[in-house]
């Protein structure tokens, strides 16, 4: 039987380093090995490659047609982004193949498509996957197969003008109670632009003024929105990733933020690409006002994986110095002295019931994978840090044997 003879099946990619796994981007080369280790000699007919790249969306709703009449409701779509097929080994005359005992290695490579992919997913109504499955094929016996993922990484550089705008906003309210008003609450908020990426803290410039007269505390919060879609219909999972809470502003008072900061964990990047799921975050700076909902006045972010360049003259330089950090990818986040918020007590009444009835996007056209598990995403950090700019050196070094030594005891 071959089962005893094929001691090993395995999938291995190149990668530029050892011990960590390849990321992959629009129009890369995937390339890698199948080895076959056999303890005899074995016939095979052949040896086929199929890489495969779908977003995937999935989901269920009970509906009722009646008092006693209930049904479920299925949504799925699915967009293909990647889809190559190799044969590996396969004789021209149609003879099984002979191969001795040992280890042998079938090498392979293809190119990812030219036009932009959408990076790897994992969440609760859905997923982004790429893999390789190879099919070996002998006489006289059933397929063997094996499967193994790879990782896709779309690069957003937050260097560009529209991510590096700054971002502002004002909003107020009045506090009501018993068809009496008892002032108005408002709150101006500023960042200094909207793309970062994770690890970065953010600077909130605000102003609170608090008209009323009772005492109010203001928080800031960073937000994600994961939304699905399917046959028009849309599913949301929202959450809190990060929080920020401010001292108490007393009666008829006002409180600055002058750059507080909130610090972004390591989530996956905006996913904005993609018709049928996107990844989206929001800064919510929130009040709670007296006698009615919360104030919440909300600005867009989007979190990149190439970080703000220090130095624009050598960006070139710079973005070459970067590696994946594999715990970003199992969202591995650090503990923290207090956990985020549910995101009901950060939503208002008002915009949880106008988004419980928004009508779903139109799709466009794309999709592909589902499966529940953690977010999976890879994101970049630098690990060296830039030379310094001809500024940053002493125009007047000293000789060396000048310098004043360092003295031990």
């Amino acid at each position: 039987m071959i089962f005893d003879k094929l001691k090993k099946f395995d999938i291995v990619f190149d990668s530029p380093e050892m011990d960590c796994p390849p990321v992959f981007s629009s129009g890369d080369v995937v390339s890698g090995r199948v080895a076959v280790v056999l303890s005899g000699e074995t016939k095979l007919d052949s040896l086929k490659l199929h890489a495969e790249g779908f977003a995937k969306v999935h989901w269920t709703e009970s509906r009722s047609a009646g008092s006693s009449t209930a049904y479920t409701q299925n949504y799925s779509d699915e967009v293909e982004y990647l889809n190559h097929r190799e044969v590996l080994l396969q004789a021209d005359n149609g003879e099984a193949t002979v191969l001795h005992a040992g280890r042998h290695e079938f090498p392979f490579s293809f190119q990812l498509p030219e036009e932009t992919l959408v990076t790897s997913f994992e969440g609760k109504h859905g997923s982004i996957r790429y893999w390789v499955k190879v099919k070996l094929h002998r006489p006289w016996s059933t397929v063997r197969k094996l499967k193994k993922e790879f990782t896709v990484i779309e690069p957003i550089d937050i260097n560009t003008p529209t991510l590096l705008a700054p971002q502002a906003g004002t909003k107020d309210k009045m506090a009501r109670a018993w068809y009496r008003n008892f002032g108005q609450v408002s709150v101006t908020a500023k960042i200094d632009r909207k793309g970062y990426t994770p690890g970065e803290v953010i600077p909130v410039f605000a102003e609170f003024d608090n008209s009323t007269s009772r005492s109010i505390v203001p928080r800031a919060f960073i937000t994600q929105t994961q939304t699905f879609i399917a046959r028009g219909t849309m599913k949301q999972k929202r959450s809190v990733v990060a929080t920020l809470c401010g001292d108490i502003v007393g009666a008829k008072s006002r409180e600055t933020w002058h750059g507080r900061a909130i610090k972004i964990p390591p989530v996956g990047p905006s996913i904005l690409q993609c018709r049928i799921i996107k990844v989206e975050y929001l800064l919510k700076v929130c009040v709670d006002v007296p006698g009615t909902s919360k104030l919440c006045l909300e600005l867009p972010l989007v979190i990149g994986t190439i970080p703000l360049h220090p130095f624009g003259s050598r960006t070139s330089s710079i973005s070459s110095h970067y590696s994946v950090n594999l715990e970003w990818l199992r969202m591995a986040i650090p503990e923290q002295p207090e956990p985020p918020p549910d995101y009901s007590s950060v939503v208002t009444e008002e915009e949880a019931e106008q988004r419980n009835h928004a009508a779903a996007p139109q799709p466009a056209d794309d999709l592909s994978g589902i499966l529940e598990r953690p977010l999976m995403a890879f994101v970049q950090e630098f690990r060296f840090r830039p030379p310094p700019v001809y500024s940053e050196i002493d125009p007047n070094p000293q000789p060396i044997n000048m310098r004043p030594r360092c003295m031990t005891y």
